[in-house]
């Protein structure tokens, strides 16, 4: 089990680890509004813990199609009121951010990752340095409010790991206790480029980094599987981790994490040799 020294605090990270998602937004896809309350968002990263989510994602701008970007401010007003009720020590923290002074204050209140959806910004990569952070770096074709419209690629499996691949130097350079990188699913994608990349999730696994996978109610199901709602892909989600896990990703990014433990479980069982 590797051990990883995030922000001052050490930390052990079981594979597959599972990431709950905490959306502190009133207009996220699946439980947007849900835990504007600081109290109850912080019942929700207890609960999720308990359930066995190894990493806590705060995220206080939504990101989902057709978005609206935040201010600085209001992200922060979101984020950080959170951050402070929660422990620094007892499981880690991700921010889901790609505004270095969100990051910043996050990082000061005791966050231990930067989820950063825009690629590996220059000033986020440089805090995550100066915090000894870990780091998510996610491929994304255009910005929230554009990014599903008509997203082209000539091969999607080759040119996104040659954006990975042009990074590698640089967060090799920074030294970081752990970086993972995240190929995007549903950011300028279509259904095709969806199943292409998660058919393909071992074209992604390299020495300087671990794989991390965000597929969990995506709208990819609904296109799949005809479930315009989101409370109606966890199915589709929970086959999507075990596919993954399977692959090699060592972090599943979740929105129902008790069943994505316990699907993970079994499936780890059933493919053990007695």
């Amino acid at each position: 089990m590797p051990k990883y020294l995030f922000n001052g605090y050490s930390f052990p990270l079981r594979y597959p680890a599972v990431m709950g998602i905490l959306n502190l937004t009133p207009d996220s896809f699946s439980d947007g509004g849900n835990f504007l309350d600081p109290v109850l968002a912080c019942e929700r990263a207890y609960q999720m813990v308990e359930k066995g989510a190894q990493i806590i994602d705060l995220g206080g701008e939504s990101t989902r199609p057709g978005s609206d970007p935040v201010s600085e401010g209001e992200e922060i007003r979101r984020v950080l009121p959170v951050l402070e009720r929660l422990p620094s020590d007892r499981f880690l923290i991700s921010i889901d951010t790609t505004k270095p002074k969100v990051a910043q204050m996050a990082l000061e209140s005791g966050a231990h990752i930067i989820n950063d959806v825009s690629g590996g910004q220059d000033q986020l990569l440089g805090l995550a340095q100066q915090f000894r952070a870990g780091f998510v770096l996610m491929h994304s074709q255009g910005l929230p409010k554009n990014m599903q419209k008509k997203p082209t690629y000539v091969n999607t499996v080759e040119e996104i790991r040659t954006f990975f691949e042009k990074k590698k130097d640089q967060i090799q350079g920074l030294g970081l206790p752990r970086t993972w990188i995240d190929p995007g699913i549903g950011f300028g994608k279509t259904l095709a480029h969806n199943l292409e990349l998660m058919r393909n999730l071992e074209a992604f696994l390299d020495d300087a980094w671990g794989v991390l996978l965000g597929s969990s109610k995506k709208s990819w199901i609904h296109h799949l599987c005809d479930a315009p709602e989101p409370r109606d892909r966890l199915g589709g989600s929970i086959a999507s981790a075990i596919d993954a896990v399977s692959k090699g990703v060592e972090i599943v990014r979740v929105h129902d994490v008790r069943e994505t433990v316990q699907a993970l479980k079994v499936a780890k069982e059933l493919a053990t040799k007695g």
